[in-house]
Formats: structure tokens, C-alpha cells, sequence
């Protein structure tokens, strides 16, 4: 797997200043803060190669913007102008003619040592000035990724938020029969390409959950019918258990920091909510009550916990301190409310709502003011956020339907979209942007 240290970024081409400032400089912008938005028109050219890799690159950049619900990528048979040169100034009057606001060109050329080299250039069509060029080296098998590195920093530019693209989801891959379900722990680019399994689908798996600072992933397995919480080298596909609990152990979930993992265990009838150093091993409880305390999360901060607890009578979400304390109930609507989780830029809490016979995801502030559904059906469950805090992934089964499926959907409760997968796919959790 390629990292982002292996990819060596030019920040100048010959005759071109590259350009990271503000898009509030530039005349294209995109305000993601605004309710629903106008998608800006976009031109991807091809890139020009020796092979169909360049058209593949340009295709990958496209459904990547496309599928952000923020940019809708023009029809290439409109295009006036063929690109035959990405770094001369392309005519402007020839992409405004067709509403381009945006236009992208780049080459793929391989170097003698048989890296790739992609270059591309992002230019401001009305404004008649280029926004920003960068250029990659990196082995061949790596090409969709620097489609989606490409597609971030266009993101970026023109929206002023990081992108989301150059990310990758853990889940629970299901198939078989539904009385013998088979559920292993699989993991695939955020767009649903490159699956590849990460357990051999032989014991129970469950709650996978990204680190925020290394390739690393948290799960519970049943295997030898034990519930144990694993972690799980990607790279290196070492796995170790985190520690052997009397009882059951629940959804577990790395600290911002990546030093511990939180998790509930369930011990006579009640569930706690602990933590456990990985470094020194130690553990420490944080919730004690005669209830079902489980899915916990952590702020971005590390300073506080969202939670949900049935202490009320049903499930509910609550909030305390990182230590335990001030532990408080933030939702009140009607139903009952479930799988919390912080969103990394620390303003919303999603979650997952019963109510009315349907499961909906919605988010609200982290004092249980504003809050919003999202999305609603026979059974939506599990939401996870995307690293920019923009998107989310949720799981979901329709009523009739043989298993769960995967969808995306924008923080504004627009442009939900279904992923694609092999086989039925639950319990998602988005990584961060890869290194």
C-alpha cells in the first residue's frame, strides 16, 4: 500500500507558480457552509498519456468530485478545445462558451525507472488564471490513488475544506444465506474500489473501528466463540488481543490520539464504559450504573465522551468529560437514540433514531440543540464520518431486501448515494486521510 510519503509532491513546474491560497482569492468558490448547493460546472479533460491511463486518471478525478454532490462535471463531447499541450494556457473563451467555470488538464508519463509522473493543473476559466499545479511520482499500481490525491487537492482549492478522497472504509463484508450468515472484516477505497478481506470470515466480527494516527484498525471477533477486542496491523496484517474481559465487550473505538481504546463491557447484566492504555495495558472504568452504557466516542479534543445509555428507560445519548464526570443527556426527541459519534471538526454528533417504526441518521450539537434527520427508512444504522466532517456512511437494510448495503450522505441531508459492493456490507467506519 502506497503512503503518502512515497509520492514525491513538486511544488513548482517549469514556468509555474504553484498557488495553496485562500479560494476567497480566487473568482471559483464553493460555500459548503450553505444549505443545499448549486453544483459547480467543472471541465476534466483527459489526461493526455501513452496508454488508456490518462483517461482512467481524468474518469476516477470525475466520479470522485461528482459523487461530493459539489461539482458536476461537464460532458466531454461539449468540449471545444482539444488539450494537446496541459502546460500552455488553455483558451478560456472556448470553456466559458460552455459554462465551464473550472477546468482541469494533466499528463501521465512514465519515467525511466517505471514510476508514474501525473501533473495536472486546475484553472479558473472566467478569471482566466490558474488556481493551482502540482505533480506526483509514484509505481503504477498506484494510480487510483493519485486520481483521488488529485481530486482532494481540487476540492480543496475550490471549496477551502480538505478533501476526502484519498481515504479508505473498514466494514463488515456479509454473504451466505441469512441463517448462516458469513461476516468477515474487509476494506476498501471510499469509493468502493480495491475490497480485499482482512479476516478469513470463520468467527463473528464486528464494530471495526479506524486509528485516527496510525493504519491501524479495532474490531471485536468472536473467535472460539470468545468475544475479544483485536487490533489489526494493516500494513503488516499483525494482529494482537487488546485484553481478555470477564464478560462481553462492545463496541470499541480509538482515542484521538490513537493511545487508548474505549469500549463497553457488560458484566452481570449491566454494560460500563472503560478505557484501556495501550501502552501500559491499564484500565480504567468511567460510567457505573445499573444500565446499558455501550458505543462510546471521543471529540476531536480527546476532552469529552458521547455515549448512549437506556439509564432513562430507553436509549438515549449522553456526554461527560473524559475522565467520567459531568456526565449529562443531550437528546430528548421522541424515539430512541443510538450509535453516537463525534464528528472530527467537533460541532455535531451523529447518530442513529427510532422512531415512528422507521430508523433514521441525523446529527445535532454537542449540547443536543439543532438537531436534524438526515435520512429515514425501514432500518438505517451506523453512521461514520468522513475525516473533513462533511459526508457520512451508514448502513442500510430495506424492508424485503436479503442484507445491509452501504450509503454516503451530505452533512446538508442532499446527495445520498448508494456504494457499491460485492456482497452485503455493514458497520462502516471511514479512516482518515491516508499518509
Amino acid at each position: 500500500m502506497m503512503k503518502r510519503s512515497f509520492i514525491r509532491l513538486v511544488i513548482a513546474l517549469a514556468g509555474m507558480a504553484v498557488m495553496f491560497s485562500a479560494p476567497a482569492q480566487a473568482r471559483v468558490e464553493i460555500n459548503v457552509n450553505k444549505g443545499k448547493v448549486e453544483p459547480l460546472p467543472i471541465a476534466i479533460t483527459d489526461f493526455l498519456s501513452n496508454d488508456a491511463l490518462g483517461p482512467q486518471i481524468s474518469q476516477v478525478i470525475a466520479a470522485d468530485l461528482q459523487r461530493s454532490g459539489l461539482f458536476a462535471p461537464i460532458n466531454k463531447a461539449a468540449f471545444i478545445e482539444k488539450i494537446s499541450n496541459p502546460n500552455q494556457q488553455p483558451r478560456f473563451e472556448d470553456w466559458k462558451a460552455i459554462n465551464a467555470q473550472a477546468m482541469v488538464s494533466g499528463r501521465i508519463t512514465r519515467e525511466a525507472d517505471g514510476r508514474l509522473r501525473a501533473e495536472f493543473r486546475l484553472w479558473d476559466t472566467f478569471a482566466g488564471s490558474q488556481m493551482t499545479g502540482q505533480q506526483f511520482y509514484t509505481q503504477p499500481d498506484n494510480w487510483r490513488r493519485v486520481a483521488h490525491i488529485i481530486a482532494d487537492a481540487i476540492y480543496q482549492q475550490i471549496t477551502g475544506e480538505k478533501g476526502y478522497f484519498d481515504t479508505r472504509v473498514v466494514f463488515v463484508s456479509e454473504s451466505g444465506p441469512k441463517t448462516a450468515r458469513q461476516r468477515q472484516l474487509s476494506i476498501m477505497d471510499q469509493d468502493g474500489f480495491n475490497i480485499r478481506s482482512l479476516t478469513n470470515g470463520k468467527d463473528l466480527v464486528l464494530t471495526p473501528r479506524f486509528s485516527p494516527s496510525r493504519q491501524e484498525v479495532t474490531y471485536m471477533s468472536f473467535e472460539g466463540d470468545q468475544p475479544r477486542v483485536y487490533l489489526l496491523q494493516l500494513e503488516t496484517g499483525r494482529r494482537e488481543v487488546v485484553g481478555n474481559f470477564p464478560g462481553m465487550t462492545f463496541s470499541p473505538r480509538f482515542s484521538p490520539d490513537g493511545q487508548k481504546v474505549i469500549m463497553s463491557l457488560q458484566q452481570e447484566g449491566n454494560a460500563n464504559i472503560y478505557t484501556m492504555d495501550l501502552r501500559s495495558r491499564t484500565t480504567t472504568r468511567l460510567t457505573n450504573t445499573a444500565a446499558i452504557d455501550t458505543a462510546p466516542s471521543y471529540s476531536p479534543d480527546g476532552r469529552q465522551i458521547t455515549f448512549e445509555s437506556d439509564r432513562g428507560g430507553r436509549q438515549q445519548i449522553y456526554v461527560m468529560n473524559a475522565d467520567g464526570s459531568g456526565q449529562n443527556r443531550i437528546s430528548f426527541g421522541n424515539g430512541s437514540y443510538s450509535t453516537p459519534v463525534w464528528s472530527p471538526r467537533g460541532d455535531l454528533i451523529a447518530f442513529t433514531k427510532q422512531s415512528g417504526g422507521k430508523f433514521s441518521i441525523g446529527v445535532m450539537k454537542p449540547d443536543g440543540s439543532g438537531e436534524r434527520i438526515l435520512t429515514e427508512g425501514f432500518h438505517n444504522e451506523g453512521p461514520t464520518w468522513a475525516p473533513n466532517g462533511r459526508v457520512l456512511m451508514f448502513f442500510r437494510q430495506n424492508a424485503g431486501a436479503g442484507g445491509p448495503q452501504l450509503y454516503s450522505i451530505d452533512l446538508t441531508g442532499y446527495n445520498e448515494q448508494a456504494i457499491k459492493t460485492p456482497t452485503f456490507a455493514s458497520d462502516p467506519a471511514w479512516s482518515p486521510l491516508m499518509e
